[in-house]
């Protein structure tokens, strides 16, 4: 079936803190839906959601992933950083009030957003995660450690240089336990470059370096409890919440209605229709 040209998605440039912040925008009908991707994804991720959502659509490729900018070189990357970066985001687009939709890291994103600007989201969606990953207090000294020798070490890595674009498609097949090949594909569409010798990956090195300072599962739970938005949990019974992680953060939640599909950490790219189908009865 041959796309619909009116839900073809437009480039969108933002500027956030002296960088510039790259996404994907769709037009649609209804309140308009800011959404964020996961670890090492980008916009594109959710290209298949946004055709049978249907609403006015937003997605932001995060700093360091897709066509955005990365940190600054003499900066440190933290994951808290990402929340400033979608309240500027959302200021220029003119949204007092959108659905905020975050996917993995993207919900962690989310969560801590919506705690902390609850005025600013009316409904809020998590696809795979619930807050973001937390570290036990006793493990923070040598999580920092570890950290430190990974950014010491990074000058001496190399990404890897596909010779051509399906080896790289090959090679995100197998992520968070794996994806459908169109998936992988939409991702490595917009997630490579064109370098000597082949292509490599878009996405800041220092993303796969560990996170120097995370949240305890306390400091976690703080944020979640302050999130006022109804909010909708959809989790694949294959992916990260078939296992029960996300189960004692559901208690700490207001208001939320929790769905549980079919599918894998991607759900919302491998099989988008029962995700929407979800996401419009909610926001229905």
């Amino acid at each position: 079936m041959p796309a619909n040209p009116s839900r073809t998605p437009v480039e969108r440039r933002f500027r956030a803190y002296g960088q510039e912040l790259a996404g994907l925008q769709w037009p649609g009908e209804g309140e308009p839906v800011l959404a964020l991707h996961g670890w090492l994804d980008n916009a594109a991720s959710f290209q298949p959601l946004a055709e049978p959502l249907g609403h006015p659509l937003v997605a932001l490729d995060f700093a360091g992933h897709g066509h955005s900018e990365h940190r600054p070189r003499h900066q440190a990357t933290h994951y808290v950083d990402h929340v400033r970066d979608v309240l500027a985001v959302a200021d220029q687009l003119g949204w007092d009030r959108f659905v905020l939709v975050g996917h993995s890291m993207g919900a962690g994103v989310a969560c801590l957003f919506a705690a902390t600007f609850p005025e600013r989201v009316s409904r809020l969606v998590l696809i795979e995660g619930l807050g973001p990953p937390a570290t036990a207090a006793d493990e923070v000294v040598p999580n920092l450690r570890k950290a430190i020798d990974q950014m010491q070490a990074l000058p001496d890595k190399r990404k890897p240089v596909y010779a051509d674009p399906e080896q790289a498609v090959a090679a995100r097949l197998p992520a968070l336990g794996g994806l459908e090949e169109s998936s992988a594909r939409l991702l490595c569409e917009r997630g490579l470059e064109q370098v000597d010798g082949g292509w490599t990956w878009r996405t800041d090195a220092r993303l796969r370096i560990t996170s120097s300072l995370r949240l305890t599962d306390d400091q976690v739970k703080g944020f979640v409890e302050r999130i006022t938005a109804p909010t909708l949990l959809v989790l694949g019974n294959e992916g990260l919440g078939g296992d029960g992680r996300f189960d004692h953060r559901i208690e700490w939640l207001r208001d939320v209605r929790v769905t549980r599909l079919p599918g894998r950490h991607h759900l919302h790219m491998d099989d988008p229709l029962p995700v929407a189908a979800a996401i419009k009865a909610f926001l229905g």
